[in-house]
């Protein structure tokens, strides 16, 4: 495949080009012995020395993993650092643009709106795929810096079609970012093998799916150098806690644990789409390549209400997709649970 190259220096605000980042103590020392004396940390305590802020040990394990340089890895406070680091880098407020395809994930809009950046919204196709009409005429405005794509989409679950990726990457000379939350259980490879084909390609991903580890707050970016190297010149200097990288590090350590997690997760999404379909109350189970499924019900606000009330808590979509509710995949109590409740609604 032939590369496109675009200029990416070019993209970036001019006050962040020409930022001067903050330098930590332990950038002007990154060695592992010594009496500390630099960082005015209490010398007391098994929490008292700084982490690493550039993450490197957890870096170095994932590179390995997904097949790429450290160089081009960057470890923020959950994904939704990416989104926001993102908007700040390539966006001048009041003056760009980004885009996102609607129904998806809240926080592109709510990142946008704190940086005081316009969203244009296109809907999906009933299908739920991009409509390749209805964006093309916004790729060629030169204040549109940023797009957003889910795949697998949330809160619909499906894949967004890579042809359709790779039309937006071959025709647009802003920023792609693909949110891959939810990838590791789709079966598709992850677009992280296209970074040496377009260099204006971020791959998001996160610990907290597939990995288990929503509580420690992990998110991962994948790009070229140059976008890793503006995303740690912009971030905050300890973003991530030793606590969460170290989770981060067991939970990649445990490698058998996360695949055997994810097979149980899907057999058990098999069953569930089986006696979900056997539910009255259940009009559609939308296709999924994700751990969750997007369900239309007769009345999604009366099912949500009923189900709560017996402390079974899904989430109510009505307002994104009419009468749906998305409902996760637990574990195999969980899911009974689920299925006899709304079998009796």
């Amino acid at each position: 495949m032939t590369k496109r190259l675009i200029d990416l220096e070019s993209l970036v605000r001019d006050n962040i080009y020409n930022l001067k980042p903050y330098s930590s103590a332990r950038d002007d020392y990154n060695g592992s012995e010594g009496i500390f004396l630099d960082a005015n940390e209490n010398p007391f305590g098994t929490l008292n020395r700084y982490p690493d802020p550039y993450q490197n040990i957890l870096k170095q394990k994932l590179a390995i993993i997904k097949n790429v340089d450290s160089r081009q890895i960057f470890i923020g406070n959950g994904s939704d650092e990416v989104i926001d680091l993102a908007l700040r880098i390539f966006c001048n407020p009041g003056v760009d643009k980004g885009l996102c395809f609607t129904p998806s994930y809240g926080m592109y809009a709510v990142s946008s709106d704190i940086n005081n950046i316009e969203l244009i919204k296109l809907p999906l196709t009933n299908d739920f795929q991009i409509d390749r009409n209805s964006v093309t005429p916004y790729l060629s405005d030169c204040n549109l810096k940023v797009i957003f794509i889910c795949s697998p989409n949330n809160p619909t679950g499906n894949l967004i079609n890579k042809s359709d990726i790779e039309y937006l990457l071959d025709n647009f000379s802003g920023i792609v970012i693909v949110d891959e939350a939810y990838v590791d259980f789709a079966d598709s490879d992850s677009l992280i093998n296209l970074l040496d084909t377009y260099n204006n390609l971020i791959v998001s991903q996160t610990f907290s799916k597939a990995w288990g580890i929503a509580a420690a707050r992990v998110g991962v970016a994948y790009s070229n150098e140059l976008i890793i190297s503006l995303f740690n010149k912009v971030k905050p200097p300890y973003n991530v806690s030793r606590l969460n990288q170290e989770a981060a590090i067991s939970a990649l350590e445990s490698y058998d644990s996360f695949r055997e997690n994810i097979s149980t997760i899907l057999a058990e999404k098999t069953k569930m789409k089986m006696e979900l379909q056997g539910c009255k109350v259940v009009n559609k189970v939308y296709p999924s390549d994700a751990n969750f499924f997007l369900i239309e019900v007769n009345d999604a606000d009366n099912v949500y209400k009923q189900l709560k009330d017996q402390g079974i808590i899904i989430r109510n979509r009505n307002k994104e997709v009419e009468n749906c509710v998305r409902v996760t995949i637990g574990s195999q109590s969980e899911n009974e649970i689920l299925i006899k409740s709304l079998k009796n609604l």
